[in-house]
């Protein structure tokens, strides 16, 4: 009998076959007495010079938007000045190249995990340029993605940027690591190509190469032990799946005719594709500000944000304010360092200090909207009280933007749904971050990956009641975070009073198929069931047997 092992599926879908792993981590060599410290700086630094082309060549090749702005901005982490005079200190101690190395980025490491927020986030590219680098002073090749000539499920720790950006979906069925957490690259990434994932699943760490396994992405488990003939079977059902969504379009809609728009996640014009998506659900602005030392003019502001409302004439485009501050630092809001991040100024926030910043960036939307033919939405991330919303609203319906909106990101937002509503017209819920606030886990720390499963009770809790809330005052209220990617969860968000789904492309055809096969009633008793279950994998189950 195959055995079962359990993770937190994070990207729908099945795949099964020989499961192959990534190289570990290359091992440092004993301590030696360093004889040459100029050589052992020299070998250290060129690694890392090394290894931040490698990562910008890789960006340059990167088809995917989202890959090529992770890429890019680990390249930088490599070319660091502050790094290099770490491994300089390191030498000048009395560590060789390769020991320098690993002491500067751990050392580095504890100080991006310390700062919490955006900052932690980018602990696992730094462990990631530590091993290429380390590879590099030592002459072995840089850790990677196997190449076993033939089709296989990839396992590994975890991923880095570079390992996902450029993985060949022909040949890598699915993804399962031991580490990582619903909004991991991993995770983003697997999303984006279509691939099922699973991730902390502590269990990989026994699966062997060329072991026959399955994955189910969307239950988080894995059986290992299937052999061949199942396999096949698995591989054959998951091809007529897809070509079953391939040849769904049209909007979404339940069994019985209820409209559920399906949008999209994007961060250009580049990520629109040639989806059949009714729209854009959270077109994030942001990375048109990162990696400058000054902020984008209103000019450049304009000729971005009418790239994207030109490209969907008619529909509905929601342009998310600049989603930035101490956990995403942008040099030139001049924000002070805080204890913090993730409790301190973001989002909205950041108008308190900067407030021109908004403002540009509110007339350059406001003057877009006019020379386009798309139906421009604005609203404003991590909003907590009825205050902020009603100053955020008055600032943009000066500017003429008619359907103003905020994100529900934090409990007080969605506990006081009802109030927000009497401000603005629409709610979009984060659910990455309302579930980080909501269970007091930070999003990258892998042992409470759990806690940041969109299946659990209270988070569907909070979304309820800003889903009552909109039925009552007969307003819009959409969800945006990675959980409406999850067809099955998408039944119950329906079923919450959600009205519209935003997420990557490549998710958009399973969810339609999803919704298309349940009638509003029967979503709402998954919602009831859901909200009944003791837990995630107990909410999970329910539903998948109703």
């Amino acid at each position: 009998m195959p055995e079962v092992v359990r993770g937190i599926g994070v990207s729908p879908g099945r795949a099964a076959g020989r499961a192959h792993r990534m190289a570990r981590p290359p091992v440092l060599p004993p301590p030696a007495p360093v004889t040459d410290a100029v050589r052992e700086i020299g070998l250290a630094t060129g690694a890392l010079d090394t290894v931040a082309q490698y990562l910008e060549s890789h960006a340059a090749k990167a088809s995917n938007p989202d890959a090529r702005e992770i890429l890019e901005a680990q390249s930088l982490m490599a070319a660091d000045p502050a790094l290099r005079e770490s491994v300089e200190e390191g030498v000048a101690s009395g560590l060789g190249a390769a020991h320098a190395v690993d002491a500067a980025c751990a050392h580095h490491r504890e100080a991006l995990l310390a700062a919490g927020g955006y900052f932690a986030d980018r602990a696992g590219d730094l462990d990631d340029i530590r091993n290429r680098a380390v590879a590099a002073v030592l002459g072995l090749p840089m850790p990677g993605v196997p190449d076993p000539g033939h089709p296989y499920i990839l396992i590994a720790d975890d991923l880095a940027p570079a390992d996902t950006a450029n993985l060949d979906t022909g040949t890598v069925l699915a993804l399962v690591t031991e580490k990582g957490g619903p909004t991991s690259h991993t995770a983003i990434l697997a999303r984006t190509f279509g691939l099922p994932a699973v991730v902390a699943c502590r269990g990989a760490a026994d699966i062997g190469d060329g072991m026959w396994i399955s994955v189910d992405g969307a239950s988080g488990e894995v059986e290992v032990g299937v052999g061949e003939d199942a396999a096949a079977g698995i591989q054959r059902e998951a091809a007529a799946a897809r070509e079953r969504l391939a040849g769904g379009h049209g909007p979404g809609r339940t069994a019985d005719g209820r409209p559920v728009p399906l949008l999209l996640n994007i961060g250009s014009a580049h990520d629109l594709g040639s989806g059949d998506a009714e729209g854009v659900g959270l077109f994030r602005t942001e990375f048109l500000f990162l990696d400058r030392r000054a902020a984008p003019s209103f000019e450049e502001q304009v000729a971005a944000y009418t790239a994207v409302l030109r490209a969907v004439p008619g529909r509905r485009v929601v342009i998310r304010t600049l989603d930035a501050g101490s956990d995403k630092p942008l040099p030139f809001l001049r924000l002070p360092d805080e204890p913090n991040p993730a409790l301190g100024v973001r989002g909205l926030r950041t108008s308190r200090i900067q407030p021109e910043i908004l403002d540009v960036q509110l007339d350059a939307i406001a003057h877009a909207g006019r020379e386009s033919g798309a139906e421009t939405w604005v609203m404003a991330p991590m909003v907590s009280t009825v205050g902020e919303a009603a100053g955020f609203a008055e600032r943009a319906r000066a500017r003429g933007l008619s359907h103003v909106g905020v994100m529900v990101e934090v409990p007080a937002a969605a506990l006081h749904a009802r109030r927000l509503l009497e401000e603005v017209d629409f709610l979009s819920i984060g659910t990455n971050d309302l579930g980080q606030y909501a269970f007091a886990a930070d999003r990258q720390h892998g042992d409470l990956a759990d806690l940041l499963d969109p299946w659990q009770p209270g988070l569907l809790r909070l979304i309820a009641m800003c889903g009552e809330a909109g039925r009552q005052a007969s307003k819009p209220v959409g969800v945006c975070g990675e959980a409406a990617a999850d067809p099955l969860l998408a039944t119950v968000l329906v079923g919450l009073g959600v009205g519209s789904l935003s997420m990557a492309a490549p998710s958009v055809p399973a969810v339609r198929e999803a919704l298309g096969r349940h009638s509003m009633a029967a979503c709402e008793e998954h919602a009831r069931l859901a909200l009944a279950a003791g837990d995630p994998a107990q909410a999970r189950k329910a539903v998948s047997e109703a």
